[in-house]
């Protein structure tokens, strides 16, 4: 898991982030074991508790459950309520800023169109 992290918002929430990220992603699938706190706080090199709260507030959304003396795992339904909610994210919160920005910049929706044509053959 490569994280760039950013001088703007707290460690725990950047690395909520980039779990969320990799469930969404298919890279820790319904089921699957998150990596341990150990293991996250050694490899980048941050305090345990900041990587402790980054997962409870997965747990606390309801997308990660523990085991008690086993560990975290991705939660049943976990990948699709998840997507869902980063839907939902985007659309209040993200859409409405990028669609100003495309008014602003008079981008037609042929324009756009386009533009994500070329961007998948790169």
């Amino acid at each position: 898991m490569k994280i760039t992290w950013n001088e703007k918002d707290p460690i725990y929430r950047q690395l909520h982030d980039k779990l969320v990220e990799l469930i969404v992603d298919g890279a820790l699938p319904e089921g699957a074991p998150l990596p341990s706190i150990r293991e996250i706080s050694s490899q980048h090199q941050i305090n345990h508790i900041t990587v402790a709260k980054a997962i409870q507030l997965l747990v606390d959304e309801g997308f990660v459950e523990k085991r008690r003396g086993v560990g975290m795992y991705v939660a049943q339904g976990g990948p699709a309520a998840l997507t869902e909610a980063e839907r939902q994210k985007f659309l209040r919160h993200e859409w409405p800023q990028i669609c100003k920005k495309i008014q602003r910049l008079g981008l037609s929706p042929e324009t756009l169109l386009k533009g994500i044509k070329e961007g998948k053959k790169t």
